[in-house]
């Protein structure tokens, strides 16, 4: 971009079993629009005896969004859903007042070499939904809107942009694109977007006031109205942000909320084993950690 204004570095984290790539929250960007949680997962090879297995864990006060680039991942939540997760698609679960849900290693690719690879996002609820009835949505591969100028191939993934909007179901103003590249392009954008942006390169370089950009950075503008830079061939970039919100968010461990009361009251909710459980993943879950992040 033309006006970058902090560069974030992948940081290594442990979600249990795997290290992930931490983007956000960051100390010096907790938020990008309202965009408060981004891991790149993998990529990874597990062999037969491994398996992605992330176990019931509640969430509050957010969206979560898993986007696939390599793998399968079986989602079970306590509204009854069932669903894989597939390269391409978007799993979209709003956790409002409060849901539980486990993402596994389907059955039947449970003896079988797999890659994992793809971005798990939360995306805050404005303040007015935090409290919202929980909801699931899962949007396929072709359902996305999609499409090419000269050489770049573009993915609405979630969100309002380029006059066209994404089915998936969100509550606030917001955008998530994907640009692909395989020749060296200039990209000018900045009349789309709106807000607050971040510019992630999951491959490949871009390069914006004379600076190269590469791989696991990402990028984040002064003033998203003015994103220009060139990809380089053989790219993958993710632009992602929108309206921020006029309050704080907190966040403690899966729970997100603008009120510390109620992060704590789903804090004890979870200790005490009272949120519902998910049908056929009764037994397992994810204690709640000795940490905390606020």
């Amino acid at each position: 971009m033309s006006n970058v204004k902090l560069i974030i570095e992948e940081r290594a984290a442990n979600i249990g079993k795997f290290m992930v790539g931490r983007l956000l929250p960051f100390r010096q960007k907790r938020m990008v629009g309202p965009f408060i949680y981004i891991d790149h997962m993998g990529p990874v090879k597990l062999n037969e005896r491994e398996n992605f297995d992330v176990l019931p864990h509640p969430h509050i006060g957010l969206s979560t969004l898993t986007f696939l680039f390599e793998g399968s991942i079986m989602h079970r939540d306590t509204l009854g859903n069932n669903v894989e997760v597939k390269p391409g698609a978007v799993n979209w679960m709003t956790a409002g007042k409060g849901i539980v849900h486990s993402e596994r290693t389907p059955e039947y690719l449970r003896d079988s070499p797999l890659f994992m690879h793809g971005l798990q996002i939360w995306v805050a609820l404005p303040k007015e939904l935090e409290q919202m009835e929980p909801q699931f949505s899962h949007i396929e591969e072709h359902e996305i809107p999609s499409w090419t100028e000269g050489d770049l191939q573009f993915k609405l993934v979630a969100g309002e942009a380029f006059e066209k909007k994404s089915p998936v179901p969100v509550f606030s103003k917001l955008f998530m694109i994907e640009i692909k590249s395989k020749t060296k392009q200039s990209v000018n954008i900045g009349q789309h977007l709106y807000g607050e942006a971040g510019l992630y390169i999951l491959k490949g370089a871009i390069k914006s006031d004379g600076n190269v950009y590469e791989s696991k950075q990402l990028l984040v503008a002064k003033d998203s109205t003015l994103c220009e830079f060139t990809i380089h061939e053989n790219s993958s970039i993710y632009i992602f942000g929108g309206e921020p919100f006029p309050e704080e968010r907190f966040i403690d461990w899966n729970f997100v909320s603008s009120n510390k009361e109620r992060i704590e009251e789903a804090k004890q909710k979870w200790i005490a084993q009272s949120f519902d459980k998910i049908e056929g993943d009764e037994v397992e879950f994810i204690p709640y950690p000795t940490f905390n992040r606020k």
